[in-house]
C-alpha cells in the first residue's frame, strides 16, 4: 500500500490595528520594530542577519521562556530563515519561511502573505500562512499568529500615540 502524503494547510488570522497603514507597513521594514512584535508571547527574537527589502530577508532565532515548549531547532529555540520576494508598498508582504530543523515534520517552505488594507480609520492586517509544515499544530500556530498581531498592534499603536 502506498503511503499517503499529508496535505499541508493554510492558517489564517487578522486584526484591525488603530494606526495608519503607513505606520503598520513601517513595522515590517524596521528591524528594531520587527524584533519587538514578531515573536509570539513567551518568546524573544534576535536577528542573525536582516535585510528588510524586496529580495532580502532575515534569519531570526526565537528563544522561548517556557522550557516545555516544543522547539524546532534546538532545546529552547526556533531558527527561521525568511526570504522576502514581495514588499508591495504597504499592501502586500510575502515571506517564504523555512525552519532550520533536522525534523522532517518542519521541512519545506511556508509562504506567509500579509495583507494590509485601510479600514475604519485604521489598518486591517490579514495573515494567510500557506503550506504550513505538518509538525506545527494548527491551534498553536493560530495562537502564535494572533499573538504576533497583538504585539504588532501594541507596538504600532504606542508609536502613533507617541508613547
Amino acid at each position: 500500500m502506498k503511503p499517503t502524503k499529508k496535505t499541508r494547510r493554510t492558517d489564517h488570522a487578522e486584526r484591525l490595528i488603530a494606526a495608519p497603514l503607513v505606520d503598520v507597513f513601517a513595522a515590517f521594514t524596521s528591524a528594531d520594530l520587527l524584533a519587538r512584535w514578531l515573536p509570539p508571547e513567551g518568546a524573544t527574537g534576535e536577528f542573525e542577519h536582516v535585510e528588510l527589502v524586496a529580495g532580502g530577508g532575515f534569519l531570526m532565532r526565537l528563544t522561548f521562556d517556557d522550557a516545555d515548549v516544543e522547539t524546532k531547532s534546538d532545546d529552547d529555540s526556533d531558527v527561521v530563515e525568511v526570504h522576502i520576494p514581495i514588499l508591495d508598498d504597504g499592501r502586500l508582504i510575502v515571506w517564504e519561511v523555512e525552519f532550520v530543523s533536522d525534523d522532517p515534520r518542519f521541512s519545506g517552505t511556508m509562504a506567509m502573505h500579509w495583507y494590509l488594507s485601510r479600514q475604519g480609520g485604521g489598518t486591517l492586517v490579514t495573515i494567510d500562512a500557506h503550506q504550513v509544515p505538518p509538525g506545527i499544530s494548527a491551534k498553536d500556530h493560530v495562537e502564535g499568529l494572533n499573538s504576533s498581531l497583538a504585539n504588532l498592534a501594541a507596538v504600532v499603536e504606542a508609536k502613533v500615540r507617541g508613547a
